[in-house]
């Protein structure tokens, strides 16, 4: 079968937890990678990186609670919830030990799991997140300046029908995947999900003192157009990180999985590579 032809078998399942019914799909066979996403979709989100990251690895893609097609009982979800949901699906598909690429909302159930669980967690992406890491202590005075200016920006964006996780760039650029990026969110809240309610329940509580305590390697993928996460302040919070490095995309905003998917596929494949998990 030659590369242009090769498509990899999915397979779908759910998992019940306390509350919830979580929907997950496998693909492919080798070093396990789970793909966990952001606010704004679900498992779908994750289209252009299943059929690559599936030739070499087990890929595996979730919904979270309270995101369609996965269901929980109370609406918007717990996001302390999160990381145990997590470590039930690894359960429940016999992983011992994965390693995560996390975008946006994932790095909740991902840098919680790391913390918490460092034996199950192989390598660490964190795309356009810190997780439950609260970056404003790092520097309150610029992130209050970036905070400001950023909420204007959403503002502006949202004003004029653009998605501000990937922005005018791309939605200028790429209309026909801008409309597919907004329709996957729309999608994932089908179930009756209040995502407003599900973001102001998305604390930080962690001092970023604590990321010491991640032994795996951490690659901290950012976006320089990003006005949802302080791509700035990635440096600062690698230095916190005993084996971690920043990368920081052009012309990409809070979504560079999806928005330059190729470069983005290319970079979390070098990491793997280089710590062994390939």
């Amino acid at each position: 079968m030659s590369d242009s032809d090769w498509a990899p078998k999915i397979t779908a399942g759910y998992v019940e937890r306390p509350g919830a019914r979580l929907y997950y799909e496998v693909a492919g066979d080798g070093p396990p990678i789970v793909f966990l996403h952001g606010l704004g979709g679900n498992h779908l989100s994750w289209w252009q990186q299943v059929p690559e990251f599936a030739r070499r690895h087990k890929v595996v893609t979730l919904a979270a609670r309270g995101f369609a097609p996965s269901t929980a009982a109370i609406l918007p979800p717990d996001p302390t919830d999160f990381a145990g949901d997590l470590e039930a699906l690894l359960d429940h598909l016999g992983i011992a030990k994965a390693a995560l690429v996390a975008q946006s909302m994932g790095g909740w159930a991902a840098v919680e799991l790391t913390l918490t669980r460092p034996s199950r967690v192989a390598a660490l992406v964190l795309a356009a997140t810190s997780g439950t890491l609260d970056v404003r202590h790092l520097d309150p005075p610029a992130f209050d300046a970036w905070s400001a200016k950023a909420a204007a920006a959403r503002e502006a964006l949202r004003e004029a029908a653009i998605h501000p996780a990937t922005g005018r760039r791309y939605a200028e650029a790429e209309p026909a995947l801008h409309h597919l990026y907004k329709s996957i969110d729309t999608l994932a809240g089908t179930g009756g999900l209040d995502k407003e309610a599900l973001r102001a329940r998305l604390k930080r509580w962690r001092d970023p003192a604590d990321a010491a305590g991640i032994v795996c390697p951490v690659l901290l993928a950012m976006g320089e157009d990003d006005v949802v996460f302080p791509s700035f302040l990635a440096p600062a919070l690698a230095r916190k990180i005993p084996n971690a490095r920043e990368m920081l995309f052009g012309k990409a905003g809070h979504s560079a999985y999806f928005e330059i998917a190729d470069a983005f596929n290319d970079a979390i494949a070098a990491f793997l590579h280089e710590n062994g998990w390939c």
